[in-house]
């Protein structure tokens, strides 16, 4: 039987109804390896998602934001840790139950037209296809995906192919594709990577109305730095693991003297985004580099607790100049690796094979015969 997830804080097993913990990632590892060498895409990676959240997810190239929704997708599997979506085990699942769980309670909307959107069928038979697939036909099938298209708006777009709708118009209706099956979770990787700040603002829109009228549980990887606007919760991930969050939250505030009652009330509300570190289950925490760089903070640090919390403080020149002298890493030898003794290998065979053409150089004739 599968393990469950127990919420130790609250001691008793995590609650997945509305508002409560949806995905629950503890830990996360995933390791790529490439013939000898290894690449860390995941470093013990924490998350937690509410049910019915619409969040964001940014970081550099390589920071593992895809990786991670690969495996919330159940395309990929993590070489270490646990995940939970929905009540469900991922790492506890078959191959069959993944692609199961794939197909028909996740929906994907990827940056590329061609992996969402097939271009020789129109609007209304691309949202159709995933439908026919599930085995619905019919009638059903008809008033499902024309039902889809109409909450995208773009019911008057129906029949037009792919090459008559405008970039901003493909996405919703990849987003109608992969709401198709009536999935539990929508994730979308880089949606607005290739339209401009305005057909963005109306995508954005269409996942808030999707969000805010069905509850449906959104994930979205972006590089756009105004995603924020745009989302209740923003999480941001470097190096494999989850570094800051941005919450975006509405606080009161007094109108200025001699504004009517109306005036007041539609400026009563102003948005406000704060960024918080996250620490991990072991109470670990990512300080920004340009924060260590400024204060000239490398390898150690000291900790002091002070009436508002804790203070980070660089470590005196003379800890730092006793650490250079009794690192690990200049007391212990560095190993050879497969990688180097391979080069190695290889360049005295490159030197063999040079001073045998060059003794052949020296002993050959006119006629290219050794002499």
């Amino acid at each position: 039987m599968a393990q469950e997830p127990f919420d130790f804080a609250q001691g008793r097993p995590f609650d997945f109804a509305q508002g409560k913990p949806f995905i629950i990632c503890d830990n996360l590892v995933k390791i790529y390896q490439i013939a000898d060498l290894e690449s860390v895409a995941l470093q013990g990676l924490d998350l937690v998602v509410a049910a019915g959240e619409l969040m964001g997810i940014v970081g550099p190239s390589g920071s593992g934001k895809t990786t991670l929704m690969n495996i919330l997708g159940g395309i990929d599997r993590p070489s270490a840790g646990r995940v939970w979506v929905g009540g469900q085990d991922l790492l506890k699942m078959s191959d069959a139950a993944l692609n199961r769980y794939r197909r028909s309670k996740v929906g994907f909307v990827w940056q590329q037209g061609s992996r969402n959107l097939i271009p020789y069928l129109n609007a209304l038979e691309n949202v159709e296809l995933p439908i026919t697939l599930a085995g619905q036909d019919g009638r059903k099938k008809r008033q499902r995906a024309e039902g889809l298209l109409e909450a995208m708006g773009l019911a008057d777009r129906r029949h037009h192919y792919m090459t008559q709708l405008s970039g901003g118009e493909q996405q919703r209706v990849a987003i109608a594709v992969a709401l198709a099956n009536n999935p539990i979770l929508l994730l979308a990787d880089e949606p607005t990577g290739e339209v401009d700040s305005a057909t963005a603002l109306t995508i954005y829109e269409a996942f808030q109305r999707l969000n805010r009228e069905y509850g449906l549980t959104t994930l979205i990887v972006s590089h756009d730095p105004n995603i924020a606007r745009h989302m209740g919760r923003v999480v941001a991930i470097r190096d494999g693991k989850t570094a800051t969050e941005t919450v975006r939250q509405s606080t009161l505030v007094s109108a200025p003297e001699g504004e009517s009652a109306s005036e007041s009330t539609a400026q009563a509300e102003e948005e406000v985004f704060e960024e918080l570190a996250v620490l991990d289950s072991a109470g670990r925490l990512q300080v920004p580099k340009e924060y260590l760089e400024h204060f000239s903070i490398k390898g150690r640090a000291r900790l002091e607790v002070v009436e508002d919390g804790i203070l980070i403080r660089p470590a005196p020149q003379s800890v730092h100049a006793q650490m250079a002298e009794t690192s690990a890493a200049n007391m212990v030898p560095v190993p050879e690796t497969r990688r180097w003794r391979g080069l190695k290998v290889l360049s005295a065979a490159l030197q063999t094979t040079r001073n045998r053409l060059s003794r052949r150089r020296r002993g050959a004739g006119e006629d290219g015969r050794e002499l």
